[in-house]
């Protein structure tokens, strides 16, 4: 074979060779995109079906109605009191303005209509948090729409349960190491004897804890975001708001720490007893590199899985959380409306913790699906 033609078979396997990666790329992103597409739109039917039922349960009796026709009614009011030549029409003639305006806005919106037609309606405000304006509570800037009052209180959820939950995967994971690394050691027998106290819920630590930090030593806030009044300065506002943090995310780590630790250090040692785990350590890999490498990776599904289970339980707990600490959250605001009836604010709140569940399940599942080699997104089983 010439030199010649020889280059040539060459240049044609390399081609070949980079048409086939480039096709197995394309395949991978569609297929990705197809399992993303699935799994979100499965969630957001998840979602629909409980709020519809939501609506439904709520308005038993018509009480979703008479809050349309109330919201209408002051929407109504408010319009035409802004009207100087409204204002000065006689009283007779100003009511039959508004309930003719009141009647006429009631249609518009399909309150004369069955309803099976108005669920849906209610379904489709409720979804977009467009559920007009609260009965009872009010916004720290003073809005009574609801959408308003519930975007408020939302960051402060997300600020507080995202740290808190970072801070207690990671210590966990930590912990969960080092105790597989000293089975049988008093810090090992220490967390099995403290994993039942678990079962508690965060909040009744979190009495303790403010007993202890706030009301007798003082080292601490007893609640609250920031001090009062706010700090001007960034800075400050940020050390006010970690102080504050300290106590609400220092339940949310004992409530779970020993559990998952214990439940963590099985896992790792299950693994570490493995045949490749003693072929490595014949090698002389470091033990380090052996956590890395042949322990800690391979257990990632589960501890996924069973973190999975830990933010929805902490999730469903943010409600009784924190109202201990007076976190200006949507748990804290959830609480309120149901001690007020806000049923308005009731419902977005639903919805919300609904949107937030489904986030969370999908993000966890695609996790899973990234440090899991047995899964392959999108791809049909032979």
């Amino acid at each position: 074979m010439s030199q010649e033609a020889f280059n040539l078979d060459v240049e044609v396997d390399v081609e070949s060779i980079e048409s086939s990666s480039r096709k197995a790329r394309s395949e991978t992103i569609t297929r990705l995109a197809r399992y993303t597409a699935l799994k979100l739109f499965a969630l957001f039917l998840t979602v629909v079906a409980g709020v519809y039922i939501t609506i439904i349960i709520a308005n038993m009796g018509g009480h979703v109605d008479e809050i349309r026709r109330g919201t209408i009614r002051e929407q109504t009011v408010l319009a035409l009191t802004a009207d100087q030549e409204y204002r000065q029409l006689p009283e007779e003639e100003r009511s039959r303005i508004l309930e003719e305006r009141i009647a006429f806005a009631e249609q518009r919106f399909g309150l004369d209509q069955p309803f099976i037609i108005r669920s849906f309606r209610y379904l489709s405000d409720a979804l977009t948090l467009n559920l007009g304006f609260s009965e009872f509570l009010v916004s720290d800037s003073g809005s009574r729409l609801v959408r308003n009052i519930i975007l408020e209180r939302l960051p402060s959820t997300l600020i507080l349960f995202g740290t808190g939950n970072l801070i207690l995967f990671f210590a966990s994971l930590s912990v969960g190491l080092s105790l597989s690394r000293r089975y049988g050691s008093f810090l090992d027998k220490f967390i099995l004897g403290m994993a039942p106290t678990s079962s508690a819920p965060g909040w009744f630590y979190g009495l303790f804890l403010i007993l202890i930090f706030a009301s007798i030593l003082g080292w601490l806030p007893f609640g609250g975001m920031v001090d009062a009044p706010p700090p001007d300065n960034t800075l400050d506002y940020a050390r006010s708001l970690l102080k504050h943090m300290i106590l609400p995310i220092g339940a949310i780590v004992i409530n779970a720490i020993f559990l998952n630790a214990y439940t963590w250090r099985t896992f790792f040692l299950i693994f570490s007893s493995e045949d490749y785990v003693d072929m490595a350590k014949a090698k002389g890999l470091t033990d380090k590199m052996i956590e890395r490498r042949y322990i800690l990776r391979p257990t990632l599904p589960n501890i996924v899985t069973s973190f999975a289970f830990l933010l929805i339980s902490l999730w469903t707990g943010a409600i009784i959380l924190e109202t201990v600490f007076n976190w200006p959250g949507i748990g804290e605001l959830y609480f309120r409306s149901i001690g007020a009836f806000d049923t308005p604010v009731i419902l977005a709140n639903i919805v919300v913790y609904a949107y937030l569940l489904a986030l969370t399940v999908f993000l966890l599942d695609f996790i899973y699906a990234l440090v899991d080699p047995r899964v392959r997104v999108g791809q049909k089983r032979e």
